[in-house]
């Protein structure tokens, strides 16, 4: 009994459970089919959506392609219209052409005919002109003759009649030429440099050869010397110049011709004294860092000088040649202040008569840059300048400028005449330059010697500090007509043989006087 009532129990159980479960598939598969039928209608809604568009743009490209296609037509038309203007234009313009060269020929025939009737009457010329000379040749021939003299020799007779019988008339016609074209270029040329240098104000100063170092005690001096004189020893020869300690106090001197040697010996014994350890070991040791800063001194200063003058593209190695002319003077004179003054100088003068200014100042500025290392190289400063453009590519108008400012090779631009005349100015303008006692009595004396060598020379005198030579001459010897050319002949020999700044004028006297006792 037990036994059918578990088994109706677990019966009931499965019943129970098969009708759950049938009722969890069937509401689960309800719900399913709703989602996909949701679904489903959201689709076909944007498919509907999106055959809308697909119409919508269809028509778009209907109605563009009908606009096109009117567009294509008036293009099309408006093409056709030009195109018949221009064939019109075209036919016009031939016409015209064809007419042109009608011309053209008609007129190419005429000057044909033109030509060919003066060849011949050119022919005709030639003839007429070779019977003329064979007339003329004949004339002479019968002249000679019967004066038993030949052209030439009849040619020198004339002339020296008309010199003794016209040779005051000559000398005065010539000198009043002479006077008048003198005062005229003269005047020009006194106010283009006026007009320059009025332009242009540069320092007046000259360099020494020697330098003053100030010590702090005199105790400092022996240090200087230091055992047996060795420290001074080691320092002149560290620095190639002399240590000059006398009784001055508080200060010693440092000789020597070469300004770059000074400064740098300078330098040096100012960071020995501020250091205190002077000795041999220290000071080879700071002389040399003193010279590797005056080498990078030489290029800022050649930096310095090319952008003062606004000149561009020169090497460091150039640049720094060119600031070595900082420590060399001529006669006192800085060359590096020399060079940049007369590059100014130059500039102006170029610009006054329409002359490259860029060659003149280029040129100006390295005139003198042979000088840089004259005393290292063998040769002139000119012939050394000439290499050292030559090595960095200067260019050949700039070249002939340096090779031409002494007139070693003559002078064939104007930039080249203007690079020599502002050398000159520069050179020659008061305080530029200082002379030694002894090379000024030797120039006076050398520019008296010349005058004198001259025949007919009586007496000559180096006046207003050599810029005036008087030379007397004996009227006997010398007329009107050879005191013109004496004159030129001095100057020539003068320019030849001298070495001068500026303008030395040649006044020869021609005085004749009588003297007459009465008694």
């Amino acid at each position: 009994m037990e036994y059918y009532f578990i088994v109706f129990l677990a019966l009931l159980a499965g019943t129970l459970l098969g009708l759950l479960a049938g009722w969890f598939w069937f509401s689960q598969g309800k719900r399913i089919s709703a989602r996909l039928q949701a679904e489903i209608t959201q689709r076909q809604r944007e498919l509907e959506k999106i055959e809308n568009k697909i119409a919508e743009t269809e028509g778009r490209a209907k109605a563009a392609e009908v606009e096109a296609r009117a567009s294509a037509r008036e293009i099309l038309s408006e093409a056709k219209l030009k195109a018949s203007e221009m064939e019109a234009k075209l036919e016009k313009e031939t016409g015209r052409l064809e007419e042109k060269e009608k011309v053209l020929d008609e007129k190419t025939r005429s000057i044909e005919t033109q030509r060919q009737q003066l060849a011949k009457e050119q022919q005709e010329v030639s003839a007429l002109k070779q019977e003329l000379s064979d007339a003329s040749a004949q004339h002479r021939i019968a002249l000679e003759k019967v004066a038993r003299l030949s052209e030439e020799e009849a040619k020198q007779q004339l002339w020296e009649e008309l010199k003794t019988e016209y040779a005051e008339h000559f000398a005065l016609n010539i000198k009043q030429l002479k006077e008048n074209m003198e005062g005229e270029v003269e005047e020009q040329a006194k106010n283009l440099l006026a007009e320059a240098m009025q332009r242009y104000a540069s320092e007046v100063a000259t360099e020494s050869t020697a330098t003053i170092v100030q010590l702090p005690s005199d105790d400092v001096k022996g240090k200087i010397i230091g055992k047996e004189g060795r420290n001074i020893i080691a320092f002149e020869q560290a620095t190639g110049v002399d240590i000059i300690i006398d009784d001055t106090p508080g200060a010693i001197v440092i000789s020597g011709y070469d300004l770059a040697r000074r400064y740098v010996a300078k330098l040096a014994m100012e960071k020995l004294i501020k250091d205190g350890r002077i000795q041999p070991a220290r000071i080879e040791e700071v002389v040399a860092k003193m010279k590797e800063q005056v080498g990078k001194m030489m290029l800022e200063f050649g930096k310095r000088a090319t952008e003062e003058l606004h000149i561009t593209g020169y090497s460091q190695d150039f640049l720094k040649i060119i600031g070595r002319l900082r420590f060399r003077t001529s006669y006192g004179q800085n060359i590096l202040k020399h060079s940049v003054e007369m590059a100014n100088i130059g500039r102006m003068l170029a610009e006054e008569i329409g002359a490259d200014a860029r060659t003149v100042v280029e040129g100006c500025l390295l005139h003198d840059i042979g000088k840089a290392l004259d005393h290292e190289v063998a040769g002139t400063h000119v012939e050394i300048g000439v290499e050292i453009c030559k090595r960095f590519k200067v260019r050949p108008e700039v070249l002939h400028c340096v090779a031409a400012h002494h007139e070693d090779v003559p002078i064939e631009t104007p930039e080249a005449f203007i690079v020599a005349a502002a050398d000159a100015v520069s050179g020659a303008r008061p305080g530029s330059r200082r002379e030694s006692f002894e090379a000024y009595l030797k120039r006076l004396k050398e520019l008296e010697e010349i005058a004198k060598g001259f025949e007919g020379v009586q007496r000559a005198f180096a006046i207003s500090a050599g810029r005036e030579i008087r030379v007397y001459v004996d009227t006997q010897k010398v007329d009107d007509l050879q005191q013109e050319a004496l004159a030129k002949d001095i100057s020539k020999k003068i320019e030849e043989e001298l070495t001068y700044p500026g303008v030395i004028k040649v006044n020869v006297i021609r005085e004749r006087r009588v003297e007459v006792n009465a008694q």
